[in-house]
């Protein structure tokens, strides 16, 4: 089996091939964490763990990236020079607190979200706010190879002219731009088109000291300093929404080659924008959904994930809550016929040679439909398919193993049919519960850097901290 997938880039259908032999490096775009997300963002994300899943079951050596962006993302995005508000700012001072403060909060929501819905943790989570040494870097690298020019009192720019590769992805090429454009001109820089890589502004709140001034960082320059900092010049996959296509993804390029890193992304995949009843989703509208918002409703996050994983990603998606109540049927179906197969797993019975060739072409044509462009509503067919048969022979015993074998193969993509298994609290490890307490002392002590420290080391072992009022939780990221 070759997993193919369709690049945006060459706007066609690929078969991925490793740059390293066995291994997989992909950076997925991760939430700015000024609100709740909402179901348009965990589209996207969802995308990418079905990713993550295909190619840890194919066996590959995997390293996922997905980043946290807490600073630079202005309110107008869809320009390349973005301009507007720091979302993080605007949220800061609609709810009176500080914007780092708003930060961790939306952060802490976005991982209990993910692990609610059953995302597999990413192997790291690099916040904006941690990297500007390297994104200083990075923007010195395109000022010495003539790809950005500073502009004194104001900021960095990237020369777009610079580079002629502008608009490989997005076919947003300054021809194209100049015919069309919408930018207002702005004689401080020497194109409309050149974006901001650093920005000076002594009303923001969040700053840091530059060679240019303080300031603080435009926001395409933090993906393309964090991607190279954990996955090195050129790596396998990165993915995102339709929406970062441009200008996002694009401007990423023109820094990442700029400054010398190489090819960059080799393959880009994007999920289509989702819908709420045929609109784009509005609050005015009263058709805008965040994942706290489906909880409340009611519903579980394995009925959620299914209903927004279960059509391709790569055609528009039509959420209604009709949809979700006829999803969350569908999935409970299969979950019954999981629960009455394991019962019946325990009874005396030998396998028949029809059930078990039939489980072996399923499984096949399950593969081969994820395989081919993450074809999830076909491997879904495929999955319903021999539900209904299974739910007609009722296997029992040898025949009712091999039945849950095949439902743990697929729900290994899935992530649907098992999670209580795979959600079941564990305990930590003596190491873990050492830096709890640890943690717990340094508090006691106002020795707050270390208990900073200590939360981020628990959290890159997979558990996140919550102080409260009734004092110290924990549980797992997945």
């Amino acid at each position: 089996m070759t997993l193919k997938l369709w690049n945006t880039m060459a706007n066609t259908l690929e078969e991925i091939d490793p740059i390293v032999a066995g291994e997989i490096r992909m950076y997925n775009c991760g939430p700015t964490v000024y609100s709740d997300p909402h179901i348009g963002n965990f589209r996207s994300f969802l995308m990418a763990d079905l990713l993550r899943r295909v190619v840890d079951q194919r066996g590959f050596k995997t390293t996922q990236i997905m980043n946290i962006t807490d600073v630079g993302h202005l309110t107008t995005d869809d320009v390349a020079d973005a301009t507007g508000e720091d979302k993080l700012e605007k949220k800061a001072r609609e709810e009176g607190l500080d914007p780092f403060e708003i930060a961790r909060n939306y952060e802490k929501i976005f991982h209990d979200n993910a692990e609610q819905l059953h995302l597999r943790k990413a192997h790291a989570y690099p916040r904006a706010t941690d990297h500007i040494p390297e994104m200083i870097t990075m923007i010195e690298q395109l000022i010495e190879r003539g790809h950005a020019y500073e502009v004194p009192g104001v900021g960095v720019y990237f020369r777009v002219q610079s580079f002629d590769q502008y608009g490989c992805l997005s076919g947003n090429t300054l021809e194209n731009l100049d015919s069309g454009s919408r930018i207002a001109v702005d004689d401080r820089k020497e194109s409309p088109h050149d974006f901001a890589l650093w920005k000076i502004d002594e009303k923001h709140l969040m700053q840091w000291d530059s060679p240019w001034g303080r300031g603080f960082p435009g926001w395409h320059i933090e993906c393309s300093a964090m991607s190279h900092k954990y996955l090195g010049g050129t790596f396998d996959i990165h993915t995102g929404g339709e929406d970062n296509i441009f200008p996002h993804h694009e401007c990423e390029i023109a820094q990442s080659v700029g400054s010398g890193v190489g090819e960059f992304a080799k393959v880009w995949v994007h999920a289509r924008h989702l819908l709420v009843d045929g609109e784009k989703m509005s609050k005015s509208k009263g058709n805008f959904f965040t994942i706290n918002d489906l909880f409340e409703k009611g519903y579980q996050g394995y009925e959620i994930r299914y209903s927004l994983i279960n059509s391709h990603y790569r055609q528009p998606m039509n959420f209604t809550l009709q949809g979700l109540e006829g999803d969350s049927k569908a999935i409970q179906r299969i979950r019954s016929l999981r629960e009455k197969l394991q019962a019946a797993e325990s009874e005396s019975a030998t396998a028949t040679e029809d059930l078990q060739q039939r489980l072996q072409s399923a499984r096949r044509s399950f593969d081969d439909c994820i395989d081919d462009d993450l074809n999830i509503s076909g491997a879904l067919g495929v999955l319903h398919e021999e539900v209904r048969w299974l739910g007609r022979e009722e296997p029992a015993g040898e025949g009712a193993g091999q039945a849950l074998e095949f439902l743990r193969h697929c729900d290994e993509i899935l992530g649907v049919i098992f999670v209580e298994e795979e959600s079941a609290e564990e305990e930590l490890s003596e190491e873990c519960m050492g830096w709890i307490r640890d943690r717990e002392q340094a508090r006691k002590d106002k020795d707050w850097a270390l208990a900073d420290e200590l939360r981020d080391r628990l959290k890159d072992a997979g558990v996140l901290i919550e102080d409260g009022p009734e004092g110290t939780t924990w549980s797992r990221i997945r």
